[in-house]
């Protein structure tokens, strides 16, 4: 984890890009019954009932610096759709050195896909292109692709879409939409924020990180015995001003 942090850190070098990959499954959904059209004052209306058409497969990827959007629509994901992806991207960053991959453990993330579908050259080659950072496992909020796909959804991947035709024009459409406005990603998660937020993870690797825990205020003990003294401490501000606790549930710290 915390070399993908040290990585999000670092300043901009676009000989050294940073870009986030992964992919996600698309579903394609059609209607039993034409949907009712949008009118003056009613909103467009959807019969319940639908018909299901496939799946496809959405592989995507974003310089979260510079905005930069790479998407295909594919039938299905497996190493061959990875190695065109990878060389496509690749193609995308002509003068890019090493472009820094940040991806998750799937089996068909390496360059073996390479190896797989090319020739031992041109695989070669076009593994020399890439440094791979993976996320550790059930840690794919590390990605900053998963942001852009959340953006994706509310977009245009909520709608019922029938064909990968259909889905295909509505996603790329909207991906060199984002991309020509340069909507970029401000990572905030640091590497100190994570040994003290998650620090109780810390602790069970090595008893020493217990230095990184956020330290907790001394009680005052001037009000103590005193009528009306308060018992608890006071609350944290939080969303329209409910109580917010100061611990963590071990849930909380591994979503």
């Amino acid at each position: 984890m915390e070399r993908i942090l040290w990585l999000y850190a670092l300043p901009y070098n676009p000989q050294y890009p940073v870009v986030c990959f992964d992919e996600r499954p698309c579903f394609l959904i059609g209607d039993l019954l034409p949907p009712v059209p949008m009118q003056p004052s009613q909103p467009r209306k959807e019969h319940y009932a639908y018909e299901k058409h496939g799946s496809c497969a959405l592989l995507a990827a974003i310089e979260p610096l510079t905005g930069r959007r790479l998407g295909q629509v594919q039938p299905q994901r497996t190493k061959r759709e990875y190695m065109e992806f990878c060389r496509a991207l690749a193609a995308t960053y002509p003068d890019a050195i090493k472009i820094r991959l940040v991806q998750d453990n799937l089996n068909t993330h390496n360059a073996s896909a390479f190896y797989a579908h090319l020739p031992a050259d041109d695989a070669f080659a076009l593994a020399q292109r890439f440094e791979f950072y993976y996320t550790p496992k059930s840690a794919s909020w590390l990605n900053m692709i998963e942001c852009e796909f959340s953006a994706l959804a509310r977009g245009c991947l909520h709608q019922r879409i029938p064909t990968i035709e259909q889905l295909r024009t509505s996603v790329l459409n909207l991906l060199a939409e984002r991309s020509a406005k340069q909507i970029k990603i401000h990572w905030q998660f640091s590497i100190q924020t994570a040994r003290t937020k998650l620090n109780t993870h810390y602790e069970r690797v090595h008893a020493a990180n217990v230095k990184y825990a956020e330290p907790h205020p001394s009680p005052d003990t001037s009000a103590l015995g005193q009528p009306g003294a308060a018992s608890q401490p006071e609350p944290v501000a939080g969303v329209q001003g409910e109580r917010v606790g100061s611990a963590m549930s071990q849930k909380d710290l591994e979503t």
